[in-house]
């Protein structure tokens, strides 16, 4: 597989708002885990002076030392706005303490989609060995997709503002910060470009520490790609992801990114054309040198890579429909 450059982050600073370039401050929560890496980064853009407006990016977690932390770090300052690249419990409840305090609007691309998941409560055995909690990962340990499943959703949240692709989602002293629409890993997924610095906010499109949890029905592999490409077709110097350390060499590093993917990609339909002919069994085969608690949202991930593969015609449901867990996979 394609090694995708990821950069360990030495030193979190949790609580600490530490400057990480001109007009921009960090502020990672203390909620490391194999979802969040060390913790979700709350981005503060402007200045840091009393009176000094200020745009919050992905305020996070209901996490009381966070929501202490932002508040210490906001104190004097005027927050103008306060931006959502999506609904996932590390990112958006806190926006709703915030807006309280400060009247701020909250900024995102809209409320997370309620579509339901088929496969939500299918008692998939199979890849069943272990307790998925039970693994002793390293939270502080770059994984490929298999480690990760998802956060929770934040269902509650829905935008004062909502912003298209393209649209100014903010204009402050000093930076203009505009939305990249760039779903995938949720339909709402949002990254934010500051257009002075030629760069972008990545939300969890593109982290600094891991590959990207792709979970059907709501995450699409086939708009993924997309967005990938999306960004990649773009001029960004630094991506600020959420989660891990900043990416200064963006050229290879989404190159990699993408090619991971597709690799993946290649892999699971050669599995199915070997005759392969469920997600168990292609499982078993890709992830072989995986723990066997991580197989189980390994599957998801193998899912997700089959939506697009019968979207593009290369694979189909034996007895038709959408993909599913439990589907029988034939080539087509």
């Amino acid at each position: 597989m394609t090694a995708i450059p990821f950069v360990q982050l030495a030193d979190p600073c949790h609580g600490q708002a530490v400057h990480v370039a001109p007009l921009i401050r960090r502020v990672v929560a203390n909620n490391p885990s194999k979802f969040t890496y060390h913790g979700t980064g709350t981005y503060l853009i402007g200045g840091d002076q009393p009176g000094d407006e200020v745009a919050v990016i992905d305020p996070g977690p209901q996490l009381d030392s966070h929501r202490e932390a932002l508040s210490l770090a906001l104190a004097g300052q005027r927050v103008t706005a306060i931006l959502v690249t999506h609904c996932h419990g590390d990112h958006s409840p806190l926006a709703a303490w915030l807006h309280d305090e400060t009247g701020a609007p909250t900024i995102a691309f809209g409320p997370h989609s309620r579509v339901t998941d088929p496969d939500a409560d299918v008692p998939y055995t199979d890849l069943d060995e272990a307790d998925d909690e039970s693994a002793a990962a390293d939270p502080t340990l770059p994984v490929s997709d298999p480690a990760k499943i998802e956060e929770t959703t934040d269902y509650g949240f829905d935008p004062d503002i909502r912003v298209a692709d393209g649209q100014v989602a903010v204009a402050g002293a000093g930076f203009t910060l505009r939305a990249v629409y760039t779903p995938g890993h949720t339909s709402n997924h949002l990254c934010y470009s500051f257009d002075e610095q030629r760069s972008l906010f990545t939300g969890d499109h593109i982290m600094g520490w891991s590959t990207t949890v792709i979970g059907p029905p709501d995450g699409d592999m086939r708009a993924y790609f997309d967005s990938l490409r999306k960004v990649q077709g773009r001029d960004d110097e630094v991506y600020w992801p959420t989660h891990g350390s900043p990416i200064t060499d963006t050229r290879p590093f989404i190159e990699a990114f993408i090619g991971h993917r597709l690799q993946r990609e290649a892999a699971v339909l050669q599995r199915v054309r070997a005759g392969d002919s469920s997600i168990a069994v292609i499982v078993r085969t890709l992830y072989a040198d995986v723990a066997k608690p991580l197989h189980k949202p390994a599957a998801r991930s193998v899912l997700a890579h089959l939506h697009k593969l019968v979207a593009d015609g290369l694979v189909a449901v034996a007895a038709g429909g959408a993909p599913r867990l439990a589907s029988t996979y034939l080539p087509a």
